[in-house]
């Protein structure tokens, strides 16, 4: 659904928090290891994601990846939007330019409650939130198994 960018940004983030509750600040290869992306790729994420404020780092001896201590809570969309843009929220399932209730494309009146239930879902989803529920057991990446 989302694109590499994107997916491995909210995988490394919620990697992160699970880390900085644990009074951890991972590095980059230990973030691109446990989210099993590329170092230079995940680097360059975490970069953009410093720059744009989402996370803070440090570098050096007890440095790495961190959110500040008392800063608040980001929705998911906020995230999605700082590295995809608002498409998914606005766009056409279609691909049309312009879709809408008045000119609807053939997809419109099916398409649009999946893409306003997206947006309402990352709408209410933080890092936060979901660092905390693979605190309860969720796992960040699956388990393989063999048959």
């Amino acid at each position: 659904m989302f694109n590499k960018e994107t997916e491995y940004a909210l995988r490394g983030l919620v990697y992160i928090q699970m880390q900085n509750f644990k009074g951890h600040r991972p590095g980059t290869d230990e973030i691109a290891r446990e989210i099993e992306a590329p170092r230079f790729f995940t680097a360059k994420i975490l970069q953009r994601l410093v720059r744009n404020g989402f996370i803070s780092s440090l570098k050096g001896k007890g440095g790495g990846f961190f959110f500040m201590p008392g800063q608040s809570e980001f929705m998911l969309k906020e995230l999605i939007k700082s590295i995809e843009g608002d498409e998914i929220f606005t766009g056409c399932g279609f691909g049309l330019k312009h879709c809408n209730l008045e000119i609807p494309c053939p997809l419109h009146e099916r398409y649009a409650p999946i893409r306003d239930a997206i947006e309402s879902l990352l709408s209410t989803e933080t890092i936060q939130s979901m660092a905390k529920k693979y605190d309860r057991g969720y796992q960040l990446l699956p388990i393989e198994t063999t048959l």
